[in-house]
């Protein structure tokens, strides 16, 4: 089996060596997101992890849509913060989120959250996820 990298424009390009997904069958891997704004791959809404968690589900989103899943058929999401602080503020966003891109009544994907150092000061939170297609 084959793994197929899956690239878009609507989310920032990959800064290091990674592909921002990997599609191997009917599975679907999202590189971990930043809030960066795909237009200009530059960091935005800083010290604001509101807007930097919308950001940053939003450009898993499109990577999801560009390997022809969607949120629906995420399995996981790993949420990384730097602070519990930071906890409440990123659950409101992600809940509304979810709410908006799941049907009601299906499974909701499953989550972990982990508090981390991240590769730039200005990021407060980066999201991966892990999609199976029917």
């Amino acid at each position: 089996m084959t793994s197929t990298a899956v690239s878009t424009t609507d989310a920032p390009a990959p800064a290091h060596f990674f592909s921002q997904g990997v599609r191997r069958g009917n599975m679907l891997q999202v590189s971990g997101q930043g809030p960066m704004d795909p237009a200009t791959n530059q960091y935005i809404a800083e010290g604001d992890v509101k807007e930097q968690t919308r950001r940053t589900l939003e450009n898993v989103k499109a990577i999801l849509e560009a390997g022809g899943a969607s949120v629906a058929d995420v399995l996981m999401f790993r949420v990384y913060l730097t602070t519990r602080d930071d906890f409440g503020p990123m659950n409101e966003v992600y809940g509304a989120f979810i709410a908006e891109n799941v049907p009601e009544g299906a499974a909701l994907p499953c989550r972990t959250t982990v508090f981390v150092d991240l590769p730039h000061e200005v990021m407060l939170v980066e999201i991966d996820a892990l999609a199976v297609l029917d």
